[in-house]
């Protein structure tokens, strides 16, 4: 609520400190207008930085059962406007994959939208039409982005229809230190390679809170850059595609209430675009 879109000036400013800090690929998780425009940029000046485009994927299931966050049913017809909206947005997707070619490497549709806690559930029937009507229409590789405990006990179906897995890990949510991070960030990758075998796979989202209450002592700057580090080591040495969540911080998502909420601190750089000790 009340939320003010980038410029194209702030927008170009932040394509610049990432590349500036030898980020070359970063994800994007919509279709809609601050996407497009960053893509417009990228192709306007040039800069050498290539795109997982996001579709994202709005509820079209009421999933307040088991969302802990969701105190009522979606109503019927916030569903409706809800299924038109993701037709759209794969529509716009699709244009935008075709348009940018050559900055987009991959289009991942939807974002954990299939996860028994999610409040924008959309049923796996809906998610694979969606991702058969976008691999017909693009020549880019396709994904779907999902925790990593869904895809090893539900995600077959869905496997057998993408190009790639997209995989969720965040061992700081599961209550690990950050001696156990890494160990159990591979584990939970090697879990899903045993599940699902044949298939490619990348990280799209692993990353680690500078500051958490959620969290204590186990979010910090220097534990940041510590599973920045290690997980760039490991990524290398495995040659494994990972999405580090995330560049910039958030400080409207989480309970406005809690300004030291975990879900506002993932950031690389702060709010004000300095950068926290993992880059510096």
């Amino acid at each position: 609520n009340g939320a003010v879109n980038p410029s194209r000036e702030e927008i170009l400013e932040d394509l610049q400190i990432l590349l500036a800090h030898d980020f070359k690929l970063i994800r994007l998780y919509d279709s809609k207008e601050n996407s497009r425009m960053t893509l417009e940029l990228i192709d306007e000046h040039q800069l050498p930085i290539k795109v997982l485009l996001g579709m994202w994927l709005d509820a079209e299931f009421s999933n307040h059962e088991r969302c802990p966050w969701l105190d009522e049913p979606i109503p019927d017809e916030k569903l409706a406007e809800n299924t038109l909206e993701n037709i759209a947005e794969v529509q716009r997707g699709i244009e935008l994959a075709n348009r940018f070619k050559d900055i987009i490497v991959a289009v991942n549709v939807g974002n954990e939208a299939l996860v028994e806690w999610n409040d924008h559930m959309v049923p796996l029937e809906k998610v694979i039409a969606y991702v058969r009507q976008v691999k017909a229409a693009i020549k880019q590789s396709v994904t779907v982005a999902e925790n990593y405990e869904w895809w090893i006990q539900y995600g077959a179906p869905l496997a057998a229809e993408v190009d790639f897995l997209g995989i969720h890990t965040y061992a700081a949510w599961e209550e690990k230190t950050i001696d156990e991070a890494m160990p159990y960030t591979i584990e939970n990758m090697e879990g899903v390679v045993n599940a699902l075998p044949g298939k490619p796979v990348a990280i799209l989202e692993a990353g680690w809170a500078s500051v958490g209450v959620e969290f204590g002592e186990r979010a910090s700057e220097a534990k940041q850059a510590r599973y920045f580090r290690e997980l760039g080591e490991w990524a290398k040495k495995a040659n494994i595609t990972v999405f580090f969540f995330e560049a910039f911080d958030e400080p409207w998502k989480g309970d406005p209430e809690n300004p030291l909420g975990a879900e506002k601190h993932w950031g690389l750089f702060n709010v004000d675009r300095t950068p926290k000790e993992a880059q510096k």
